[in-house]
C-alpha cells in the first residue's frame, strides 16, 4: 500500500489517494471508494480499459518513487509514491490467506510421507481422509485469494516453518514407525489451527465474513484430526 502525494501538473490534490500493489496488478484507491485497476509492467502502472490510455511511469527516489502521470504518452502531472505507514487491512488479509494456501500445499505433501511411514491401519485411514480434507482447504483458500483479485504468491512463511520442522523426521521415516508419524501429524495440525485462528480474526476485522466462515469450517476439521491423534497416544506412541 502506497500513499500518493501530488507534486505538480494537472493532477488534483490527491488527498487520501493510495495505490495498492500486489505482484503484477494493483489499483488506485480514492479514500474508501472503489479502486481503479491497473497492471504492473516493470516501472509502469498501466490502467485497464476504458482507461488504457493512462500510464503512470515510476522512477526510484531513495525509499520512495517519483511518478509521472501520462495520457496517450504525454505527461500531465507528477506525483510521489511512498509506502504507507499504516498497514492496509486488505493487504494484510491477502497475505494471511496466501500463507494459509501455501501451508495447505505443504501439508498435502507431508501427509504423503506420514501415510507411507505409519503402520497402524486406523491412523493410515484417518491420514488419507485428512488429505482429502486438506485438498479441499487448499481449494477454499485459492478461491478466497481469487475473490480478492489475488493469486498465490511465493510467500511461504508458515509453510517454510512446517517444512523446516519436519524435514529431519521425514528424512528418517524410512526406518521409523507410527509413533513418529503421529507426532508429526499432531504438530502439523496445531500449526494449522494457529494459522486459521489468526486468519479468522484478520478476516473478521476486514469485514470478510466468507473467509471467516471458511476458517471456522476448516478449524473444525483440523481440531478433529488433532483430537484423533491425541486420543490414541497410548496406542501409537511407542510403535
Amino acid at each position: 500500500m502506497w500513499d500518493v502525494r501530488r507534486l505538480s501538473g494537472a493532477l488534483p490534490p490527491l488527498t487520501g489517494v493510495r495505490k495498492r500493489i500486489n505482484g503484477a496488478s494493483g489499483e488506485t484507491v480514492v479514500a474508501a471508494g472503489r479502486g481503479v485497476p491497473f497492471d504492473v509492467r516493470g516501472l509502469e502502472l498501466r490502467y485497464r480499459a476504458p482507461l488504457a490510455f493512462l500510464v503512470d511511469v515510476l522512477e526510484p527516489r531513495g525509499d520512495a518513487y517519483h511518478g509521472r502521470a501520462t495520457a496517450f504518452g504525454r505527461t500531465y502531472g507528477e506525483f510521489e509514491l511512498r509506502r504507507s505507514a499504516v498497514e492496509d487491512t486488505e493487504t494484510d488479509l491477502i497475505r494471511h490467506i496466501d500463507e494459509a494456501h501455501a501451508l495447505e500445499q505443504t501439508v498435502a505433501r507431508m501427509l504423503d510421507g506420514l501415510i507411507r511411514s505409519a503402520t497402524d491401519q486406523e491412523l493410515v485411514d484417518r491420514l488419507r481422509q485428512h488429505k482429502v480434507e486438506t485438498q479441499r482447504h487448499e481449494s477454499l483458500m485459492r478461491g478466497r485469494l481469487e475473490a480478492h483479485g489475488a493469486q498465490p504468491s511465493m510467500a511461504r512463511q508458515a509453510a517454510g516453518m512446517l517444512e523446516a520442522f519436519l524435514k529431519m523426521p521425514l528424512d528418517l521415516l524410512r526406518g521409523e514407525r507410527t509413533g513418529r508419524a503421529a507426532r508429526d501429524a499432531y504438530v502439523t495440525e496445531h500449526l494449522e489451527i494457529a494459522s486459521y485462528e489468526l486468519l479468522r480474526r484478520v478476516a473478521e476485522r476486514a469485514g470478510d465474513e466468507e473467509t471467516a466462515r471458511a476458517c471456522r469450517d476448516i478449524l473444525d476439521e483440523e481440531r478433529a484430526m488433532a483430537a484423533f491423534v491425541e486420543e490414541r497416544w497410548d496406542d501409537v506412541g511407542l510403535s
